[in-house]
């Protein structure tokens, strides 16, 4: 083996921000490791590709999008007067990294059907924990901003709030990747309004438009991209799948799939039971391993199984409605009824169901303080003078049904 040292200031380019720098070498290391891989085999936005066939890009595309717009944040705010350590700053680029590392395959649609109870977070802290033990201590101080341990509050604002590292990168990045123009905000210009007041992180008043328009792009995406009616019948039909396979694992049914997914099917996985066995095979789990095993499915025996797997497989979804308000009970038994004729009564349960989606834009309860020409800190609702931001506070409900054709 050569002893060549590899050069680890590597540069990447990026569709969206050109050509994005790798700060140093200890972040390299992270990236090169398998477990942030494996974010190359996930995708974003899970089955979103069904309605907009740009949306192919990646977990690891947009953490490495995210540790960009992080290195901005640092020097902007640098430049405004706030101190922040070189510890602090490498601490904030790992943070941002991994924040997302946790996403099982497929990310929202398995989070809760792979694992019992146990929330993408909690793996994303359980990875960087296990990390940090093979890095000796030296992702510590990243944890402790992680879990909003840490005394500068405004840190952990920049990795989770309303108006967080995450949104700014995701937003523009599906935007890009779906075509859905209404999407696209300036993360340039909002990052450039950011202070530090108090110890929170704030907008000055001069960005109170860019906040809105983040805002309202954000509800947008939401309507017409995250819970776009097909997108949503693709994701909810996966975890039917997955319901399934796991009854059938239960019953000792042998389901053709990859030995990480065996792990998760044939053996119940809870917070009580995830240990770093649990995590090393967790980590080996994708994308890649769920697709492929429902190919497998298409062929078994087990009609319901087999029936959504082909749906999937083929883009010839159950139909599903939206509305405002509740579906009748009438409704939902003559869809079920309809269903009977071909499908016993527990195959037309995995076939025929309701379900709501909600989207609230934005949150009073942890509100976006506005940073006025005097100093002093106004929440955004009565800082803006548009109507609309009010409307946005406003939880927005829906509710669906979904049947065969």
């Amino acid at each position: 083996m050569s002893n060549k040292k590899t050069n680890k200031l590597k540069i990447l380019n990026d569709p969206i921000y050109g050509f994005i720098n790798i700060p140093n070498s200890l972040i390299f290391d992270i990236i090169e490791h398998p477990f942030f891989q494996r974010l190359r085999r996930v995708t974003q936005m899970g089955f979103s590709n069904l309605v907009y066939p740009g949306a192919n890009h990646t977990r690891f595309h947009h953490a490495i999008g995210c540790m960009y717009l992080m290195q901005k944040a640092v020097r902007i705010l640098r430049f405004k007067g706030i101190t922040i350590s070189d510890d602090e700053a490498n601490a904030l680029y790992m943070a941002i990294l991994l924040q997302d590392i946790g996403h099982g395959a497929f990310s929202h649609a398995l989070e809760h059907s792979i694992v019992e109870g146990v929330s993408h977070e909690e793996i994303s802290l359980k990875f960087m924990q296990k990390l940090n033990d093979e890095f000796n201590g030296k992702l510590s101080l990243a944890i402790q901003i992680f879990e909003g341990k840490y005394p500068r509050k405004f840190m952990n604002q920049l990795i989770s709030s309303q108006l967080d590292i995450d949104r700014l990168d995701y937003l523009q990045r599906d935007s890009f990747y779906t075509g859905v123009k209404e999407g696209n905000i300036s993360s340039e210009r909002l990052l450039a309004m950011m202070n530090v007041k108090d110890d929170e992180l704030v907008i000055e008043q001069k960005g109170i438009y860019s906040v809105e328009n983040f805002l309202i792009s954000r509800r947008l995406m939401y309507w017409q991209v995250y819970l776009h009616k097909t997108s949503l019948v693709a994701e909810n039909m996966l975890v039917k799948v997955l319901q399934r396979a796991k009854e059938l694992a239960k019953k000792q049914v042998e389901l053709p799939c990859s030995t990480a997914f065996r792990y998760f099917l044939y053996h119940e996985i809870s917070s009580h039971n995830f240990d770093d066995n649990t995590l090393k095979i967790f980590s080996q789990l994708d994308d890649y391993d769920v697709l492929s095993a429902i190919k497998e499915w298409v062929h078994h025996s087990d009609k319901v199984l087999s029936t959504l797997s082909t749906m999937i497989i083929n883009r010839n979804l159950l139909k599903i409605e939206l509305k405002e308000t509740v579906f009748e009970n009438s409704y939902y038994k003559e869809k079920q009824q309809k269903s009977n004729l071909k499908y016993t009564q527990k195959e037309t349960n995995y076939l025929v169901f309701t379900g709501k989606v909600t989207n609230q834009a934005y949150n009073t309860k942890h509100p976006i303080k506005i940073l006025d020409k005097l100093g002093n800190l106004k929440d955004l609702v009565a800082a803006s003078d548009q109507l609309n931001i009010q409307a946005l506070t406003k939880p927005v409900v829906k509710h669906f049904i979904c049947y065969p054709k």
